[in-house]
């Protein structure tokens, strides 16, 4: 195999085998680990799928049964004394209760008027003196809940209907109420309505007693075995689904559930037992709605066999994934080599003296023989005939940067084509104004400058310019003249330059401004040109944008800066570096206008701006380091000596030191001392937990902390919103508050605990802090 083909093919496999090792690894690791906290979560979505369903049936039937309880047709009958002979009514009774099965699982329903001595079912009416389960209906009136109550256990019903009132053993006892008596072995639950809904005695007048069988309800739970078995215990604590078949184990894991209820009183939790000899994890969750407690148990046996499968599944994909990455890695090596072998192939006819294919790498050799071939003089014709243009420029350029003789440029200006008679030279410097205001970006300036520069190219004459070029951030333009007229070419110079400024705005909407050098002979001197032009292009720090501007016309010369203005300088510099500290942002701005109003209105030249105003950024610099920042992660790319630079007018400058400088240093500086702040105030708050009990004042604080008493208590009531005072106190209070519920300590050790030494100051600031006397509120607790 070839050394190349050989190394791609290895870093491809251990590459994507190294993502797969990982996965596999971590995603067993964690399946393993939280494998039993999914059964958790499985389990308890299980219960409340469970609860929502049998609580959706019995509220449904509670819902059917209270419009039954307040028809008129059950208002009218509960004040009537219905008779056997009262058919109609009965029937309709009858009737309406037949209409409560929402669901098939309900076995009977029973409408029993107290106070008017009958009662109804589905099929039968009687007496409810002579009924059979009378004591039981009796009981259900005297029951001490609410007017709806639902009967788990002891369901047992006698005989209902219109021979109720004959002796068990009557010889014509009806078909009907052997149906009854045969059914009613079947186990069930019952709810019991009493009537009115809102009792106005103690006694109700009715009762509407509904069964439903225990299978129906037993049907609406999860068949799940995966996630373990599922029981239903009523209030007391039963079975009532499964109580006669109910197994040792499941009672014991009744008895652990209910203790943890009651202790605990929370309405859903899980928790480990050991039952028998097993290992169980067990889910339950208690409904508010009729007190029943619903469970869920799982074998911790069950739950790590799963661990196992992902175990072995986690190794076969692996393995299945390595084969694959095998033959991926091979197949993509393979199509990857496939053009370094064609290239090497091609190249084979390259002839390198002392090169020996077999021990070297195909890279290696690929490149030797390109470096013979690059070195022919055929290849490098070839190359410099494509790259006139670029040529052309790298010339103007080294003419700019002063790397060419008279006689260099001799020599190439003739090979290149430039113009070679004139009398006289000038330069255009062309710079693009903030671009803040236009559609363009920061991002755009590269683009528009290349635009700028063919703009030109078009614009003026090629006889009468040489190549225009891109240096730095502008444009430049080397213009000849036939004239010795000195202002006959400072005409002609601004007339282009008016030229290129109305184009350059009307193709891009974009202002431009223009630096003219002045006339000179030599193309030699085309450095001191450009710096000239350069030089008229700093008027714009007076002037602003989109000017034109000749170097004659400047001010060159230089004030000497008095030395009162300088001291006047640094002591604005100082007031704004303590403006910064403050965080005082409406100081800071009105410092830096008092700064900017110092330097303009001495009449300072523009050259010197930038040497002034490097000493306030220095300091802002330092401000930042002093306070633990970098400055490049605090204020960003845009904060640079370098970018400053740049910028061209006294606009820019304020705008720059604005936004870029002061605003970031000033949410650095706030978010710092926000969280020294947060940080006292944390030691302030430990001290009081760890020191409540002793004397404790903000002098001792600030001993400790060794920081001024009165800033402690500024920083405290700024962080915390309450006085340290108020703060001690509130805690002192509420540990009295767990010692008066939780000891017998006398009121008076309580206060001496809490280092209170007059008693009756501890009871005065306990009744302001809780309300109540110290004694009052152990009172209270102790009647709870």
């Amino acid at each position: 195999m070839p050394k190349y083909l050989l190394r791609l093919f290895s870093f491809s496999f251990i590459l994507a085998a190294i993502p797969v090792i990982s996965i596999g690894l971590i995603s067993y690791l964690i399946a393993s680990n939280d494998i039993e906290d999914k059964v958790k979560e499985g389990n308890m979505q299980v219960l409340l799928q469970t609860q929502m369903r049998v609580e959706q049936v019995l509220k449904t039937l509670e819902l059917t049964s209270l419009q039954y309880i307040n028809s008129p047709l059950v208002n009218g009958a509960l004040n009537a004394s219905l008779t056997a002979d009262d058919f109609i009514e009965v029937r309709n009774l009858s009737t309406g209760l037949y209409n409560l099965q929402t669901f098939a699982g309900i076995r009977d329903a029973h409408l029993i008027n107290l106070q008017k001595d009958w009662v109804v079912s589905f099929a039968s009416f009687g007496k409810y003196s002579s009924a059979a389960e009378r004591d039981t209906f009796a009981a259900y009136a005297k029951h001490p809940n609410s007017s709806l109550f639902w009967v788990t256990s002891g369901v047992k019903t006698g005989k209902t209907g219109d021979n109720a009132d004959k002796p068990a053993d009557s010889d014509d006892k009806s078909a009907a109420d052997a149906a009854v008596e045969e059914t009613t072995s079947l186990p069930s639950i019952r709810m019991v309505y009493k009537i009115p809904v809102v009792p106005t005695t103690g006694q109700p007048k009715a009762l509407l007693v509904v069964e439903i069988l225990n299978s129906q309800v037993k049907s609406l739970i999860s068949n799940n075995k995966k996630l373990g078995d599922v029981f239903i215990l009523d209030r007391d604590g039963r079975n009532f689904l499964g109580e006669n078949s109910d197994p040792e184990t499941n009672k014991a894991i009744h008895e652990l559930v209910l203790q943890k209820v009651r202790a605990t009183d929370e309405e859903s939790g899980f928790l480990n037992t050991s039952v028998n000899g097993t290992e169980l994890g067990v889910s339950y969750r208690s409904s508010p709605y009729n007190g029943w407690v619903y469970i869920s148990a799982v074998s911790i046996e069950d739950i790590t066999k799963q661990s196992k499968k992902i175990a072995w599944i986690t190794f076969f994909v692996c393995a299945i994934l390595f084969l694959l990455i095998a033959l991926f890695a091979f197949y993509g090596s393979r199509k990857m080599y496939s053009p370094i072998k064609r290239l090497f192939e091609f190249t084979r006819g390259i002839q390198v003296e002392g090169q020996d294919d077999r021990y070297q790498d195909e890279f290696v050799s690929i490149e030797e023989r390109f470096r013979t071939l690059f070195s022919t003089e055929k290849q490098l014709q070839q190359q410099v005939s494509g790259q006139v243009t670029q040529l052309k420029e790298f010339f103007v350029l080294k003419l700019f940067s002063g790397q060419l003789s008279d006689n260099d440029f001799a020599y190439r200006s003739q090979m290149y084509g430039f113009p070679s008679d004139w009398k006289r030279l000038g330069v255009l410097t062309l710079q693009i104004d903030a671009l803040q205001e236009s559609r363009y970006g920061e991002h755009d300036r590269e683009l528009l400058l290349f635009a700028i520069n063919n703009i030109v190219g078009e614009l003026v004459p090629q006889n009468r310019r040489f190549s225009p070029v891109l240096l730095d951030q502008s444009q430049v333009t080397l213009i000849t003249s036939d004239s010795d007229d000195e202002e006959e070419l400072k005409a002609y110079l601004h007339q282009t330059a008016e030229l290129v400024k109305e184009k350059v705005n009307e193709f891009l909407q974009l202002q431009v401004s223009i630096g003219i050098s002045r006339p000179f002979r030599k193309v030699t001197e085309a450095v001191q040109g450009y710096g000239e032009s350069l030089e008229a292009l700093k008027c714009r720090m007076s002037l602003g944008h989109a000017i034109i501007v000749h170097f004659e016309d400047i001010d060159a010369g230089k004030k000497a800066m008095e030395v009162t203005v300088y001291t006047q300088l640094k002591m604005l510099e100082d007031q704004l570096v303590n403006a910064l500290k403050l965080g005082d942002v409406e100081r800071v701005d009105a410092v830096f206008d008092k700064y900017i109003s110092a330097i303009v209105e001495k009449g300072i030249h523009f050259n010197e701006y930038p040497a002034l105003m490097m000493q306030l950024i220095s300091k802002a610099f330092q401000l930042v380091q002093e306070q633990g920042g970098s400055v490049n992660n605090v204020l960003g790319e845009k904060a640079s000596f370098e970018h400053f630079m740049k910028l061209n007018t006294l606009e820019d400058i304020i705008r720059w030191f604005k936004t870029v400088l002061f605003e970031p240093i000033i949410a650095f500086l706030n978010l710092q001392a926000e969280s020294q702040y947060l940080n006292i105030a944390n030691q302030m708050v430990k001290l009081v937990h760890e020191r409540f009990d002793q004397e404790i004042s903000l002098e001792a604080c600030g001993s400790i902390l060794n920081f001024h008493p009165v800033y402690l208590s500024r920083v405290f009531k700024k962080e915390m919103g309450i006085n340290f005072s108020e703060y001690l106190a509130d805690y002192r209070m509420n540990m009295a508050k767990s010692w008066l519920e939780s000891t017998n300590w006398k009121i008076s050790e309580i206060a001496e605990k809490l280092s209170y030494t007059n008693t009756t100051a501890f009871i005065r600031t306990f009744r302001k802090i809780v309300g109540v006397t110290p004694g009052q509120y152990r009172d209270q607790y102790n009647k709870q």
